[in-house]
């Protein structure tokens, strides 16, 4: 039986009439990487800084192994890790200064090493504010993770970041798993979700619309799979008459586009018709539905799933 390290139930919070999360429950297993998926907006981030202990939920239980944010704020710091979409590092203190006085508050002492894992060593003497972006969220990783934490939570970590940033962020992620660590993820994006993440939890205008892992999520969905097809004269383009189980279809400059909610007797008729008309084939794509795809459906069907 999978152990749960992370317990929310019945969680309420509001700001004045505004009902920023309403009534949410969730649990998140040890030693994965879980996903708090919804747009801007939706409460993601203030329902990880009630589990931080940053903000007091009007209703609901909250734990984290066992321990109430709220209630026993001195033993949770040591049990996460936080990393926030936002850093409150003074400008001019030093990627080294800040190691030493995060391990003085934990009572640990500053693991060094991982300037050289996350690619700072040589700037263990430059300032905060000389840092770029990316630099800046390998240095809070570092710092949410030197006291060895068991449990991590990430608010938008990759938001902004170029595209070798993010990778190296997700090969650090993915080795902190690895490692034993349980992740919380929140994030607006869908492709990172779905390259990380074991299970989610989609949020919408303060609630939750769905959970499960981004493949249960998607194959929940409409259930079309997207072949595309290009051949060496391009007789699909021209051909009128549907294959079997194909919805929709259409052209994409060389590539005739199908959706189907059966691609197994779809592809099979297109390769038989490529054949029976002396066409060679020249690339087959077969993609299933993107977790993206399957929250735009969620979230324009007004949360319904």
């Amino acid at each position: 039986m999978e152990e749960s390290v992370v317990t929310i139930k019945k969680f309420t919070k509001t700001y004045g009439d505004f009902v920023a999360v309403d009534d949410i429950s969730f649990e998140v297993q040890n030693g994965e990487i879980f996903g708090l998926l919804g747009p801007n907006g939706a409460g993601k981030t203030t329902t990880l800084e009630c589990l931080e202990g940053l903000r007091q939920p009007d209703s609901g239980e909250m734990q984290i192994k066992g321990v109430d944010p709220q209630r026993e704020p001195r033993k949770l710091r040591d049990m996460i890790g936080v990393q926030l979409q936002t850093s409150g590092l003074p400008d001019n203190m030093t990627v080294e200064e800040s190691l030493k006085i995060f391990s003085a508050y934990h009572g640990v002492p500053p693991r060094f090493e991982l300037l050289s894992r996350m690619g700072l060593e040589e700037k263990r003497k430059t300032q905060y504010h000389q840092l770029s972006t990316g630099q800046q969220r390998r240095l809070s990783l570092a710092l949410a993770v030197n006291h060895d934490p068991r449990v991590i939570i990430l608010d938008e970590p990759t938001a902004g970041l170029d595209v070798s940033s993010r990778a190296e962020l997700h090969s650090m992620m993915q080795e902190l798993k690895s490692q034993g660590s349980t992740l919380i993820l929140a994030t607006h994006d869908m492709a990172e979700a779905e390259k990380l993440t074991d299970r989610v939890a989609i949020m919408l205008r303060g609630q939750i619309v769905a959970t499960g892992s981004p493949r249960e999520l998607t194959a929940k969905g409409s259930g079309m799979t997207k072949v595309s097809v290009s051949s060496e004269n391009s007789i699909l383009h021209d051909y009128e008459n549907s294959f079997p189980a194909v919805t929709q279809k259409g052209i994409n400059e060389e590539y005739s586009i199908y959706f189907s909610t059966d691609p197994g007797p779809t592809v099979s008729a297109i390769l038989e018709h490529l054949a029976t008309h002396n066409d060679n084939l020249i690339d087959l794509r077969v993609e299933r539905p993107s977790l993206e795809e399957r929250f735009l459906e969620i979230t324009s069907n007004g949360g319904t799933a």
